[in-house]
């Protein structure tokens, strides 16, 4: 099996395509391979698997942990759509406050790796959405930050108008007050 690897407009985030073999049975996808993905630069183990289901309009992020338990993170959808996004936090990158978006889907298996140094949120399109995703750091608490989704100097441009956010992800800071040593 082979991925397609694109790289987008920030450097370090990589948008890939797997191979997909269908037949009458169905189909089936590798979604990693460590040396594949080895190739194509993005070399850090992965050591903790996630999955998460939302509703309809749910948007969860803009969310990071700081630089001792940063994660790269490789999402997938298994179920929907979801309109995908990530922001770059390192404050010494020329890309620093932008971000870039795509939807990542159960029907078009597109695979996203957002490296350390980016928040990472998402907002649900279909009437539910399962993620997925593999980190390169463990969950850490006491080191998970976020950003406000709605920050007016971000101006991302999320698909609805009154999503559904926890009351963590609502009184998240903008990100020039963010807890952020990137």
């Amino acid at each position: 099996m082979t991925f397609r690897f694109t790289p987008l407009p920030i450097p370090g985030l990589v948008l890939i395509e797997p191979t997909v073999v269908e037949d009458p049975r169905g189909w089936f996808v590798e979604t990693y391979k460590m040396s594949e993905f080895a190739r194509a630069g993005i070399a850090l183990p992965f050591v903790q698997d996630n999955h998460s289901r939302s509703g309809r309009g749910v948007l969860r992020g803009l969310h990071y942990q700081k630089r001792a338990h940063a994660q790269g993170k490789l999402i997938w959808i298994v179920a929907g759509d979801v309109f995908d996004v990530a922001v770059d936090i390192r404050r010494s990158s020329p890309t620093f406050g932008t971000w870039v978006s795509t939807t990542l889907s159960a029907s078009n298996r597109r695979i996203l790796y957002v490296p350390p140094g980016f928040a990472h949120g998402f907002y649900v399109l279909s009437d539910s959405a399962d993620v997925c995703y593999k980190a390169t750091a463990e969950y850490a608490p006491d080191f998970e930050r976020g950003i406000a989704w709605n920050d007016p100097k971000l101006g991302i441009t999320w698909p609805g108008v009154a999503p559904v956010i926890s009351p963590r992800d609502a009184d998240l800071p903008h990100l020039r007050d963010a807890d952020n040593d990137f």
